[in-house]
This record gives C-alpha cells, sequence and structure tokens, in this order.
C-alpha cells in the first residue's frame, strides 16, 4: 500500500501543480513566484510529463522512509518473522509464551518471561491480534501479563547488581543521544542478566526481574 500509495499521490499532486502554475504565477501575493512562472513557461507535455516523473519519485521517497516506522509480520504455525526499520528478527512458536501490545511497542515474551522481541513502530493493533491468534500464538488482549513486575529505575537501587546499573545508565545515555542501535544492544545485554527493561510513559526507564520458566530456578543477574 505505501509503495503504491504514495508514488500515485506525489504524480496526481505534483500534476495538479503543474496546471495550476500558470494562475499562481499570475497572482501577485501569491508566494514561490519564481519557481511557478518557470514550471508554466514549460511548454506541454514535458510540463505535465516532468511533474509525474517528479512526484513518483518524491512519493517513492516518502515511502522508503514511511516504512521504516511501521511493524510488519509474517507469521505461520512454526514462526514470525517480525520486521521494523528494515531490521528483522525470527521468533519461533515454540519459544513464545506471549504476545502483546505495549504503548506503540509489538511484544512476545518467551516462557521465563524474557522479551524474545520488542519492536517500536506502527501497525493495526486488532489485524495482529487476528494473525497471531489463527496460528496459534497466545496473544494477550489485556496487554503485558507482566506490566505490575516493572519498577522504574534509579541510581544504587540495592536489589540490582552493579553491572545492571552500569547497562542501564549507559542505556539512559543512549536514549538521550538519540541512539537507537547503542539502546537496544544495552536491552540484549541486560536480558542475558534476566533483567527486563523497557521506557515508560514519561521516558524514563523500568525494569523487572524474568520469572523462572516451569521447572526452571530464577535468574537472578547477580
Amino acid at each position: 500500500m505505501l509503495w503504491a500509495g504514495f508514488p500515485v499521490l506525489g504524480a496526481v499532486v505534483l500534476w495538479l501543480l503543474s496546471r495550476a502554475a500558470g494562475w499562481v504565477a499570475s497572482l501577485p501575493w501569491a508566494p514561490l513566484q519564481g519557481p511557478f512562472k518557470l514550471v508554466a513557461s514549460v511548454p506541454e507535455p514535458q510540463v505535465s510529463i516532468g511533474a509525474v516523473i517528479l512526484g513518483v519519485l518524491l512519493g517513492l521517497g516518502i515511502a522508503f522512509f514511511a516504512e521504516s516506522e511501521y511493524v510488519t509480520a509474517v507469521i505461520d504455525p512454526e514462526q514470525a518473522v517480525l520486521t521494523v526499520d528494515r531490521v528483522s528478527r525470527t521468533v519461533p512458536r515454540a519459544a513464545t509464551a506471549a504476545v502483546f501490545k505495549d504503548g506503540k511497542n509489538l511484544v512476545l515474551l518467551g516462557h521465563d518471561t524474557t522479551e524474545l522481541a520488542r519492536l517500536r513502530g506502527d501497525f493495526d493493533a486488532e489485524r495482529f491480534a487476528a494473525a497471531f491468534q489463527r496460528h496459534g500464538y497466545p496473544w494477550q488482549p489485556d496487554g503485558d501479563p507482566y506490566a505490575a513486575d516493572f519498577r522504574r529505575w534509579v541510581t544504587a537501587q540495592p536489589d540490582l547488581p552493579e553491572a545492571a546499573h552500569a547497562l542501564l545508565k549507559a542505556r539512559e545515555h543512549a536514549l538521550k543521544k538519540g541512539h537507537k542501535e547503542d539502546a537496544e544492544q544495552l536491552r540484549t545485554e541486560l536480558s542475558a542478566l534476566g533483567i527486563v527493561v523497557r521506557e515508560g510513559k514519561d521516558k524514563a526507564q523500568q525494569w523487572r526481574r524474568v520469572r523462572a520458566a516451569s521447572g526452571d530456578a530464577e535468574r537472578t543477574g547477580a
């Protein structure tokens, strides 16, 4: 839809502007007189062809950047391939214990409540819910079943190991600087310590420990 809609829309808009160029150029109070006069001076069919080509290229550019903001998924009974910002990850169905929407994030949890994937972007939650449920994934309509476990991170909390504090502090810095890749890498390193992290509505980091899967000892990260 993005790759078809935006180029068509761009072509139509620029073609209409080329049609109106002469009229706009005749208005003494209109802005951008120079560009409109230039367009009005180009004969047909060159002006129409040029407007359509430029509109298509502009639409393709917009679609390219817009696509990075959308979460897409290819789901089957064996696995889900999830993509956002042109980065894909594959999550096996057998490893998935919960799927839910958390704000603008699509989240998949494992059986020990570790986050298998957290993808931030635009997506139709109802369509995703239907697709996941159709293939037997445990969609959670009420959101994160472990939301109550999260606590706001503050420096020197005694129940977190020093390694986790160091990673959270570094991640806080990465978030402030807008370094998304660094923040995601630090999220992965925290997960290895048994710590799940997310951002609250105030952008502050919140954390919780993973819970033990059935028959496993709890991972403490200590």
